[in-house]
């Protein structure tokens, strides 16, 4: 199973949500990516021995002037207006370029060659019985989804993989979310909550993955989020209170299912009711 944990805006929990889950389950040799490539903060809880790490990169143009008769045919291509032709001149928009080619397979001079140009890494190792894996985009880079797939692609196939998401509903979240078996969304009971739980929710239905909600500080708030799921028949799954001791060890940076025993039979929990429900989406 590929488990996604997301939520439609940033604080709700979701990567305490996603890292106490994995060590809750760690037996059953869970796999734990962090694809918030951004900002990946799933490390500072588990400290993990790295293992490995690789460059990661995406082709741009590169024009040859020797060749080049600026015909403009490439700008014409490019759907992502990374390419910009002058009188003498072509542009690249290196923040712009999604790597697609199709500049340089479309050239009528074959003046355009791709060359590697490196956006983040991939680091992979051991946190406790995991296999954890995640992505640092390097400071000022705009285009985060070629990191994240090549974080899905280093994990491995035979083993449950939990997903720790960016914020949001853009397309970094959408590629996580791709190939994913069931989302588990975290939310609060508020209504900054109640909008960003619905944006993130049309967006799994536009993608056509099943979901689950979860409930943080579920007596902060008021019952919009509760009314929202009965009205829209989205499972309800586990409701998680305001606890100060889940605060201070979260202050701290040390997950809680290794501290309080009951924690960890509650994430324990929270994964069976994902899977209880996965198999209810299945069969519809």
């Amino acid at each position: 199973m590929k488990l996604l944990i997301a939520s439609g805006k940033g604080g709700t929990g979701k990567t305490t949500v996603a890292v106490n889950l994995a060590l809750a389950m760690a037996e059953k040799k869970i796999q734990l990516l962090d694809c918030d490539v951004e900002e990946p903060n799933a490390h500072l809880f588990l400290n993990p021995e790295y293992s490995s790490e690789v460059e990661i990169g995406i082709p741009v143009p590169s024009v040859d002037y020797s060749k080049c008769n600026f015909c403009g045919r490439c700008a014409e291509v490019c759907m992502f207006n990374a390419l910009a032709v002058l009188k003498d001149q072509v542009m690249v928009l290196r923040e712009l370029c999604h790597g697609c080619g199709s500049c340089a397979y479309l050239c009528p001079q074959k003046a355009i060659h791709e060359i590697e140009c490196p956006i983040g890494q991939v680091e992979a190792g051991k946190a406790y019985q995991l296999d954890f894996i995640h992505g640092r985009l390097n400071p000022g880079e705009a285009m985060s989804p070629p990191l994240i797939n090549a974080v899905k692609k280093a994990a491995a196939v035979d083993r449950i993989t939990i997903i720790d998401a960016p914020p949001g509903t853009s397309c970094p979240v959408v590629s996580a979310a791709a190939g994913c078996d069931y989302c588990l969304l975290v939310t609060e009971p508020t209504p900054f909550g109640l909008n960003d739980l619905d944006l993130a929710y049309q967006m799994v239905l536009k993608l056509g993955t099943p979901a689950g909600v979860l409930i943080n500080r579920c007596d902060i708030g008021d019952c919009a989020v509760e009314d929202y799921c009965n009205n829209n028949g989205l499972p309800l799954l586990y409701k998680i209170p305001w606890d100060m001791d889940l605060a201070r060890l979260y202050a701290r940076g040390e997950p809680v299912v290794l501290h309080i025993p009951v924690w960890k039979d509650r994430f324990r929990e929270i994964f069976f009711h994902i899977q209880a429900a996965r198999k209810v989406a299945m069969r519809r």
